[in-house]
Order: structure tokens, then C-alpha cells, then sequence
């Protein structure tokens, strides 16, 4: 499966919530999947399979990787020492892409690849491609000297307000600290992680 590239509202009605982004406003007036038979009042319950399945993807969309990837994340989390599930989530959490977004310097996790992809992003002084890259606790993320006017970034930044316990933003310096791997609590997404993992156990 390739990375998903088209309409959000369409990955969002499936999932009945904003996963992708957005105000929400077409999921208030269209709640119901998306597709043809998307607003018949006649649907089949769904199996257990197709719920942990259905979980799978939206973890996947979330975060925005691709199939392999996702598997190679999971049989990480399995081989480490904790509870699988929360494991799964703290290494996507991890991931360098997800923490640009959650810093606030790009607008989607989307833009954040592409910011990371494209040489913007330093780890620890030094550049950094690669969006899948694990940040380590106490790892100093910043943006590279010559990406620091970029209109995209200065407008994420200045839109930008959530902030997040296990993440520190100097704005001033354009850099920031992973303080620590976050708990479960703290990860904001609506994510049943242990259906993934039953998902795979079988």
C-alpha cells in the first residue's frame, strides 16, 4: 500500500473522527462512512477481525506510515520490555517526523516528513533525513540555520499552541529537547492499541 495521498475527509468519515486533520464540521454533516452505501441505515455488524483490523489502519493513517513499516515497528515493540501496546505507541511517538509535528514546527505530520526528508531538521547539531529516525530522551532537535526563515515553519510555529509534557520548544533558539519517552496517558490519540495486538497474535 502506498502512502495515502487523497482527500482527508474521506480517511476521517471512515473512522468517524478527525484523524487527519480538520475542523470537523464535514464529519457533523456527514456521519457516515464514506462510498455509496456509506448512509444506509442497514449495516452489518462488524467482526471481530475487521475491528482490529480497522484499529490497524487508523493507527497507520495517524501516524503516517506504510504497511512494512508498521510491522517493523510492532515486532520492535513486542521484542522490548514493557506492555506491547503502549510500547507500539511510544515508538511512533518517537518517531522524529511525529516529533516535529508535535513541536509545532510543521502543520501536519505530512509536512513534517517532507520538512525532514528535504534536510531541515537537525538531531543533536547534525542534519537528519530520515522521517522514521527514533529520538532518544534527551536528544536536542532544532531547525538547520538556513531553513529558519521558511514562511511554512514561521506560520506553523505561530499558529502552533498545544504543548506537550514529555516535549520543550524554544521558539527564540528554533530548538527543542525530547525530554522523555511519553507514558500512555499522555498520548493524546484515540487509539485501542490492544486490539492491534490481538490483531497480530493470531
Amino acid at each position: 500500500m502506498a502512502r495515502y495521498t487523497g482527500p482527508k475527509q474521506r480517511i476521517n468519515r471512515k473512522f468517524a473522527e478527525p484523524i487527519l486533520g480538520g475542523n470537523g464540521k464535514t464529519l457533523e454533516k456527514k456521519a457516515y462512512p464514506p462510498g455509496m452505501h456509506g448512509n444506509t441505515k442497514k449495516r452489518t455488524k462488524k467482526s471481530e477481525y475487521a475491528v482490529q483490523l480497522a484499529e490497524k489502519q487508523k493507527a497507520k493513517y495517524t501516524y503516517g506510515i506504510l504497511e512494512r513499516q508498521f510491522e517493523n515497528t510492532f515486532e520492535r515493540a513486542a521484542r522490548a520490555k514493557g506492555v506491547t501496546g503502549e510500547v507500539l505507541l511510544q515508538l511512533l511517538e518517537s518517531r522524529l517526523d511525529n516529533v516535529i509535528y508535535r513541536m509545532g514546527v510543521a502543520p501536519t505530520r505530512r509536512a513534517a516528513r517532507q520538512f525532514v526528508s528535504h534536510k531541515h531538521i537537525t538531531i543533536n547539531g547534525e542534519v537528519i533525513n530520515i522521517p522514521s529516525y527514533t529520538v532518544k530522551a534527551g536528544d536536542i532537535v532544532g531547525i538547520r540555520e538556513r531553513s529558519k526563515d521558511m514562511d511554512p515553519i514561521r506560520n506553523s510555529l505561530s499558529s502552533s499552541s498545544i504543548t506537550y509534557q514529555w516535549l520543550e520548544f524554544d521558539r527564540s533558539l528554533m530548538q527543542g529537547r525530547f525530554l522523555a519517552v511519553p507514558e500512555r496517558t499522555q498520548i493524546p490519540e484515540n487509539i485501542k492499541e490492544q486490539l492491534i495486538v490481538e490483531l497480530y497474535s493470531k
